[in-house]
């Protein structure tokens, strides 16, 4: 494995794509993943500095540039930050500012903020519960998701409600051992 502070724009987009494609998709964690993957509508970002400040800011210009493109195109984009807010707790403050910063920009109703981490934890779990990782990413890892789209999906699969259970129940038949074989962490692909 590579270790995260040497990790560069290419391999944080590889091993981002390869957990993708292997975990969300492949275990179809989210049924609405893999459509706009095979139309190549994501766009992949990297943010490589370690400062908070530079990270909101690259999330804001990531939101205005997603607002600029049709959805036809981008509809959605992760912005991966593998040397920024290492500590979960940590993270977890600077999406509540994340999410304010982005409502006063004007992206309130426009998109949602989605997250995931390495060290991902629900609260009342053990860190090293299986179900955590529904929301673990080989790095820190911002989703703009475009609102409108999320409704269109939610209405077009039905039961959208019961995706969290799901996932859990998977997660749980696979194990932990069944996740590390996935092999979806940092350094895990080929850029």
């Amino acid at each position: 494995m590579t270790d995260p502070a040497t990790i560069d724009a290419a391999q944080a987009e590889a091993d981002t794509r390869r957990w993708l494609e292997r975990a969300v998709i492949g275990l179809n964690l989210c049924p609405f993943a893999k459509a706009v993957h095979v139309k190549a509508q994501i766009h992949y970002a990297v943010h490589l500095p370690a400062e908070e400040a530079g990270l909101m800011d690259a999330l804001l210009s990531e939101a205005n540039d997603l607002a600029a493109v049709d959805a036809a195109v981008r509809d959605t984009t992760l912005l991966i930050a593998p040397n920024t807010l290492a500590d979960f707790l940590d993270f977890n403050d600077f999406l509540g500012r994340a999410e304010r910063k982005l409502s006063r920009a004007g992206f309130d109703g426009v998109f949602q903020l989605a997250s995931f981490h390495p060290q991902f934890q629900f609260a009342g779990t053990e860190a090293d519960d299986i179900e955590n990782a529904t929301n673990r990413a080989p790095y820190p890892t911002l989703h703009l998701l475009r609102e409108d789209s999320v409704s269109r999906a939610v209405e077009a699969f039905p039961g959208a409600e019961a995706i969290f259970e799901r996932n859990i129940e998977t997660l749980e038949a696979l194990g932990p051992d069944g996740w590390a074989a996935l092999d979806v962490g940092p350094g895990s692909a080929r850029p």
